[in-house]
């Protein structure tokens, strides 16, 4: 069991160590050996055949030779002990108890940084010891008198003597046979790692593919040839079912299946995707891949694809080098070519290479894969993903000359503050692979800038390279007044690289680009070009409804155009290396990027601390940095994510600055070891705290603002204090970009599933569904706030009856010329008069003043907004002309409140009381009151009913969120109890009171009550006013809204509302939702429901809204308060219950739900993270009060 919160002191941990260094230890524990823990009494802790987490222990005769009785004792770096089963790898876990009489003690995961399994050791006497819980104090206990299946317990005052006998068990082997099972084996005959490329034969051919403008493209080089396409493939469940022989030539097989390469098998069909956050889907026990009772690998332990294809070798190759290439398969492969071993690889997100130069034949080849779902490297592959497998990404082979360029890196210094003249440095690695000495050859680095026109050309003899040899060879020079790159302009020069012969033959050319531009950390802040940067960021995985992990490239442009019309600059890629053609698409648009190694261990944080995975750790980063070192949109290099504490990422953050001693080091584990301090999900008041409590780094959120259903709450807030207040923040990235709900197999591609829905186990539900928009990419109203919140031009009010406002430039690189200025003015909800301003030319983090030249005089009466509109002036890569990228709205003028005077009222009113039902009628409309529930029954206008089942107005109090889970999302039956009910007809009998006092008691534990008063004014023209009074519960964490509920007949399915829109939006989410006029149908409020069901279409600071059928009859109902609301075909309790958002036809009703809130809460980002800010939740023990106006409408 985690801990998940620590609130003692550490004072136990001291004393203890102190009374250990004076008394001293008179036992020696080996970590190499296996003990029995024996009581005086001859008993030991034995897990009793049970080993699942939360299981309890017992004492039990000792067993010398038992495996259930087994613990190895691993020494601390606190001096504390942790003990661990071997052979179940489970550990002597307290069940995260810190206080209290004492409890059971469990069986959790074994990990010595779980700090709920540190023990000290406290001698007794010889070869004794009292066990004592290094957080607790509790001892390490039993629960009564020395008896077979007494439990084994911690208690506060109970000292028990344990003594530590040498089991006759050795230690299980530290790793498996087979290569899958071992850590220190992740890559046998595998390339080393290089930047992206694809070689060409001459320059012509380059500049003639598409793929040099736009280097996403497929390469048409001669020199490449892609493998993607149908394979010949086998599922087995395990390896011991998978085929051995399949490999050799000319194997039978035409009873194989067909599969589509690049793609991920169990979207295909094959096997089970599997939704987990942290827990492994697979026995914690590493390095191997063992099934676990319950979990979905026991039906399938480890499942194992065997591949394989023929391609023909073109004859322009012969006498070359030949590579085979693999984006990334997940988890583990082996090679074969033509029936030989290649080699094997791990790493499921980093490119594979191998040489098959020797394997191959003239004409025919094939080509032959094994893929492992699960091997060691899964270990490190535990991000809160489903999980997938198969050869994920693309297979290519391409061809070199004997001597060719296998590796460089282009860097850009600068010699001037200004900027204005750039070194560029280009390191090649030449590699001669004949036997024998190559002599005379020469190299040429042209660079061509963004308009294509040479600025560089520089040349290098190279004199020999023996045979086999690799050669480091440099070139430099500078070009002046470059066009620097960063996210709002990036400008890409175009880089050739060519290496001849002694002939002067051309032998290859590789083309690449270059982003000029500088990155520098001063003043604890991150600047490019020396501008300060804020990074308005997202994380984003790799993930497609249809085809999981294989996203194709159309989808990768989409979101990357989204993200860009969305203010959005900075991409984490949570939480491995992307597709390398992601990259060239980064560079191209400009986002500035997190590049993130594949380095997860979230569930067994003790792997970063073992010396045995430290290649693996180094293999990985290395991988990562050698392939993305060339674009310019790399930023950052993320170590890993929550992979723990441990000293491997001390290691890996000294590689990666040795390797790229430019870019700046992130890992939130472990800040000690990064360039910038990081952190996930904090509160406004810790981010506060983080910010000011040091001075030496940056301060990043690299998770924040957890989009999970209904959510992103008070995000404006966290903005203001990181642009405005802060003193070394650099900004975060909201997690995350897109839900990850996927399709089954052969079903719709417009239902989307999530953890448990494969029968996958363990799973964590819709924990993967926190996207800004779904998995289909269609957006949602959050990410219309994120684009507010992140737009970079801000607007403050200076005189706004003179229409005078203040205009901020907060791009960096970019002047307001860029944008024409559209502006309305807004009268009542309408637009009134609007315009265009002159050409506003504004620098970046410049200020100045706009004049809105309305012309209307304003009437008292009514009220007024200034709408302002900053549009692309032009069309540029990701948006079209007058694309909006900021905007903002000032009221100039309250609205006047709305008048209800009985003088309106002229007839009279009838009025009539029958079987406990008051029954008011007047010209045109008749209304029904329950005299026993105060309800409103029957209200019709022009004989037309509007209430549908009689279900007038009620409480409203229920509404659940993802965001909601630390409070209580169950909906409760309600009654209602009448406390009293009167009515008073006016002595001209042209209007009637009646007042209604009620108390709702739910069912729930706490019986919360709710008392509150409705009370009715019904004037003889038809129109209602409802005065409603609400007292809301104290301390009640069930409560997330207070108001009225009605049910409306289906015909009555036309809307009209003034107030905020036209989308959702929220009391802490709605500053991109304008005040107006809108027009929707309950039909479109129901359709922005979210993956997994919940309460949903709300609009906030409503002045007005209507309903009417089809001929125009209706209702309308007004407020002077604050009235928030929302319609729709589904009622909020039936919503939370429902599992997918397919599933809404089964609970569609066809009346609308009308829920006119008083107050609801906002949504904070509790599905992970803090609560709602206290200025957006329902004070306890408060009254609520509001009146509404219902008037027909013909």
């Amino acid at each position: 069991m985690m801990i998940t919160k620590s609130s003692l002191t550490e004072k136990y941990l001291y004393i203890a160590l102190i009374l250990l260094s004076l008394k001293g230890f008179s036992q020696d524990i080996s970590e190499d050996l296996v003990y029995n823990i024996q009581n005086e009494e001859g008993f030991v802790i034995s897990d009793q055949n049970d080993a699942r987490n939360n299981a309890p222990l017992f004492l039990l005769r000792r067993n010398a030779e038992s495996k259930n009785q087994a613990w190895q004792i691993l020494k601390n770096k606190n001096g504390s002990y942790t003990f661990i089963n071997p052979f179940t790898g489970k550990g002597l876990d307290n069940g995260n108890k810190t206080e209290g009489k004492g409890n059971k003690v469990l069986q959790w995961d074994g990990d010595h940084e779980n700090r709920n399994q540190q023990w000290l050791l406290i001698p007794f006497k010889k070869n004794s010891f009292y066990i004592k819980h290094s957080l607790s104090g509790m001892y390490l206990s039993q629960q009564a008198n020395s008896t077979s299946g007494s439990l084994i317990m911690q208690l506060p005052n109970t000292k028990y003597v344990w003594e530590f006998k040498p089991s006759q068990l050795k230690l299980p082997p530290l790793r498996g046979e087979n290569e899958w099972e071992n850590e220190t084996i992740f890559a046998i005959n595998k390339e080393a790692p290089h930047a992206t490329y694809i070689p060409y034969t001459d320059k012509e051919s380059i500049l003639k593919d598409k793929s040099f403008k736009k280097p996403w493209l497929a390469s048409q080089s001669q020199l490449f040839q892609s493998l993607n396409g149908n394979w010949k493939f086998k599922w087995v469940k395990q390896p011991s079912e998978r085929p051995t022989d399949f490999y050799k030539k000319n194997t039978d097989l035409s009873k194989w299946a067909d599969i589509e390469v690049p793609s991920c098998w169990e979207m295909k069909g094959y096997g089970t995707p599997i939704y987990t956050n942290i827990t492994y889907p697979f026995k914690n026990q590493p390095p191997f891949i063992k099934s676990r009772e319950g979990y979905t690998n026991e039906k399938e332990p480890n499942p194992v694809g065997s591949y394989k294809k023929t391609f023909t070798l073109p004859k322009s190759w012969e006498g070359n080098e030949v590579f085979i290439h693999f984006d990334g398969v997940y988890s583990g492969f082996f090679v074969w070519i033509n029936g030989q071993k290649v080699g094997y690889s791990q790493g499921a997100n980093n490119a594979s290479e191998f040489n098959i130069t020797p394997y191959l034949n003239a004409g025919v080849n094939e080509v032959s894969v094994q893929v492992f779902r699960w091997t060691d490297g899964s270990y490190l592959e535990d991000q809160d993903m489903f999980r997938l497998s198969g050869i994920h990404k693309d297979v290519y082979l391409f061809s070199t000359p004997k001597v060719h360029i296998r590796d460089f890196k282009t860097t850009t210094t600068f010699n001037t503050p200004k900027l204005d003249n750039a070194i560029i440095n280009i390191k090649t690695d030449v590699v001669n692979a004949f036997s024998k000495t190559a002599e005379n050859h020469s190299w040429t680095a042209q660079i061509l800038d963004p308009d294509g026109k040479e600025v560089l050309n520089l040349t290098q003899k190279i004199n020999s390279i023996s045979g086999k040899e690799n050669l480091n060879l440099n070139l430099e020079g500078s070009i002046k007044n470059p066009q620097l790159w960063s996210a709002e302009k990036p400008n890409l020069y175009s880089v050739l690289l060519t290496l001849k012969d002694n002939t002067g033959k051309v032998l290859e050319v590789i083309p690449s680009k270059l982003g000029i531009r500088k990155i520098e950390i001063k003043e604890n802040r991150v600047f490019i070009n020396n501008e300060q940067v804020f990074f308005k960021g997202v994380n984003r995985h790799e993930t497609h409804p249809q085809f999981g992990r294989t996203v194709p490239l159309e989808t990768i442009i989409e979101d990357i155009v989204l993200m860009k019309q969305n203010n959005i600059n900075t991409i984490r890629t949570s939480h491995y290396p992307n597709q390398p053609r992601t990259y060239a698409l980064f560079d191209y648009y400009g986002l500035y990027t997190m590049d993130e190694a594949d380095i997860e261990n979230h569930g067994n944080h003790s792997i970063s601390d073992k010396a045995s995975w430290i290649p693996a750790y180094k293999d990985r980063v290395t991988r990562m940095i050698e392939r993305d070192k060339n674009h310019a949109s790399v930023i950052f290099w993320s170590m890993g994510n929550e992979g723990g504490n441990g000293k491997n990422f001390d290691t890996i953050a000294n590689l990666t600055r040795k390797l790229d001693p430019s870019r700046p080091v992130h890992y939130e584990g472990r800040n000690a070891s990064a360039d910038i301090d990081s952190n996930m999900y904090p509160s406004l008041e810790y981010m506060e705290q983080m910010d000011k409590s040091r001075q030496d780094k940056p301060y990043f959120l690299c998770e924040y603002a957890h989009a999970m259903g209904n959510a992103v709450g008070n995000l404006a807030e966290y903005w203001e204090y990181i642009e405005n207040q802060s003193n070394r923040m650099i900004g975060g990235c909201i997690w995350d970009w897109v839900d990850q709900g996927i399709n089954k197999p052969g079903g719709s591609k417009n239902d989307f599933y999530y953890g448990g829905d494969f029968d996958d186990t363990p799973n964590d539900a819709d924990f993967c569904d926190n996207g800004l928009v779904k998995p289909d990419r269609s957006v949602t109203a959050k990410l219309k706030e994120v684009k507010k919140v992140y737009q970079y031009i801000k607007l403050k009010p200076v005189d706004l009856k003179k229409g005078i406002i203040k205009v901020t430039n907060k791009y960096d690189f970019t002047n307001l010329d860029n944008f024409d200025i559209n502006w309305e003015l807004i009268e009542e909800g309408s637009v009134r008069e609007s315009g265009k301003l002159t050409k506003l030319s504004l620098a970046p983090n410049q200020s100045g003043s706009i004049t809105i030249p309305y012309q209307t005089q304003l009437n008292t009466q009514k009220e007024y907004f200034i709408n302002l509109y900053f549009s692309l002036k032009d069309e540029t890569i990701w948006a079209k002309k007058g694309h909006v990228v900021a905007k903002e709205q000032f009221q100039l003028s309250k609205r006047k409140a709305v008048d209800f005077s009985i003088s309106e009222a002229s007839k009279k009113l009838k009025t009539k009381v029958q079987d406990a039902i008051l029954e008011v009628n007047g010209q045109d409309f008749s209304m029904k009151f329950d005299t026993k529930t105060g309800v409103l029954r029957s209200l019709k206008y022009a004989e037309e009913e509007f209430i549908f089942n009689e279900e007038g107005l009620k409480l409203n109090w229920y509404r659940s969120i993802n965001n909601d889970q630390y409070a209580d999302r169950t909906y409760y039956p309600t009654s209602y109890e009448q406390e009293s009910f009167r009515h008073t007809l006016s002595k001209d009998d042209t209007s009637i009171t009646i007042a209604s006092s009620m108390r709702a008691h739910l069912a729930n534990e706490a019986k919360t009550e709710i008392p509150y008063t409705l009370t009715y004014t019904i004037l003889s023209n038809g129109k209602l006013k409802i005065d409603a009074s609400f007292i809301s519960p104290p301390k009640d964490q069930v409560i997330h809204r207070l108001g009225l509920k009605m049910q409306l007949n289906p015909d009555f399915d036309e809307l009209k509302w003034y107030g905020r829109g036209p989308f959702e939006n929220y009391s802490d989410r709605k500053t991109a939702a304008f005040v107006g006029s809108y027009k929707s149908s309950v039909k479109d409020f129901s359709s922005e429901e979210y993956l997994k069901p919940q309460s949903m279409g709300n609009r906030e600071n409503v002045r007005w809204l209507s309903l009417v059928n089809s001929e125009g009859l209706g209702i309308k109902i007004t407020t002077n308060d604050e009235l928030a609301f929302s319609a729709l075909n589904y009622e909020d309790s039936e919503l939370w219950k429902t599992r997918h958002d397919a599933e809404l036809p089964q609970i569609y009703q066809p009346q609308t739900f009308l829920n006119l809130d008083r107050i609801q809460e906002g949504v904070g980002n509790a599905s992970c993270g803090p609560i709602t800010l206290k200025k957006y939740q329902i004070k306890p023990d408060k009254e609520y009060q509001y009146s509404l106006i219902l008037e027909p409408l013909y």
